[in-house]
């Protein structure tokens, strides 16, 4: 009976840690999934500035020349990148899983050059036997995906502009938080639409005093496509961070019911075994104190 009382008590020890653990796990994803929100309202000014000086690009290239865009045909020598957002750490439900599912039902072909951003999408890419172009670091905090956009514009051919546009195509899939979690999503970012490129050239501009490109317009457009590259990946990172963290917090929402759950029934069988304990000192005690009664009364009288 000690014996068991004792080990009842380790486990109710553990599990409070364990709950205590759980718990400031809850707190740093809420707080993350704030962070990581904030940031990607924050840069939606910046890829708005971004948008009216590429659309000024595109009206000036297209009365001066042919525009060297990132938007022409498909060819027979096109390159596919995709690159896919997951997580480096577990304890996030099925989020990588969902991401991977759907990047490769979107990207089937083997032809296809992946690009893995995390290590259990890595590692989920190679289990369902696809071979990888390469793999990034996920970011630890919003300060650290500006390194990890700057190395993605680094490694993966025409992220930089460098080649020629029509042979390259590059696609993001990642996880996208919603009011229920999150769900995924893919975006090509090459080549860029031909249509938003017409919207944009026919943008209004904000002011009365119109703009112009001095010199070198099809150089300026292309730090200008770099511009807009490098805010949708800074925003797909955001938004999968954002994601991971949403669904760890839902993880460790269900952790921490289900610790409560087990504390209570552990509490319980020790509360119920402590009783039994007392109840069977004290019929030890009657019992003794009974079994004195008939030589107390066979004691003489006097």
């Amino acid at each position: 009976m000690a014996a068991t009382i004792t080990a009842l008590r380790r486990q109710i020890s553990s599990a409070g840690d364990l709950k205590s653990v759980v718990r400031v796990m809850k707190a740093s994803a809420a707080s993350a999934i704030g962070q990581y929100e904030r940031s990607v309202a924050a840069l939606a000014d910046y890829a708005h500035t971004v948008e009216l000086g590429l659309g000024v690009c595109l009206r000036s290239v297209d009365s001066n020349g042919p525009p060297p865009r990132l938007s022409a045909a498909r060819t027979e020598c096109n390159v596919v990148h995709a690159l896919v957002f997951g997580s480096d750490q577990g304890l996030v439900g099925r989020f990588n899983e969902v991401v991977v599912d759907y990047a490769l039902g979107q990207s089937a072909s083997p032809a296809t050059k992946l690009w893995a951003v995390g290590e259990r999408v890595h590692e989920r890419l190679l289990d369902a036997g696809r071979e990888l172009e390469g793999a990034f670091v996920v970011p630890g905090s919003v300060e650290q995906i500006t390194r990890l956009v700057g190395q993605i514009l680094e490694k993966i051919p025409m992220a930089g502009g460098e080649v020629e546009p029509q042979n390259t195509t590059l696609i993001l899939f990642y996880n996208r938080p919603n009011g229920a979690g999150y769900t995924p999503v893919s975006q090509r970012l090459l080549p860029l639409d031909g249509h938003w490129e017409r919207d944009l050239a026919h943008q209004p501009w904000p002011t009365a005093q119109r703009p112009e490109v001095l010199s070198a317009s099809a150089q300026t457009l292309r730090a200008f496509i770099r511009e807009h590259l490098f805010v949708s990946l800074f925003r797909a990172s955001a938004e999968s961070l954002a994601s991971e963290n949403a669904s760890r917090l839902a993880a460790m929402q269900r952790a921490d019911r289900n610790i409560g759950e087990l504390l209570q029934a552990l509490n319980a069988n020790y509360h119920r075994l402590r009783q039994a304990g007392i109840d069977e000192e004290l019929f030890d005690v009657i019992s003794g104190f009974d079994a004195l009664l008939p030589s107390a009364d066979a004691s003489p009288q006097h």
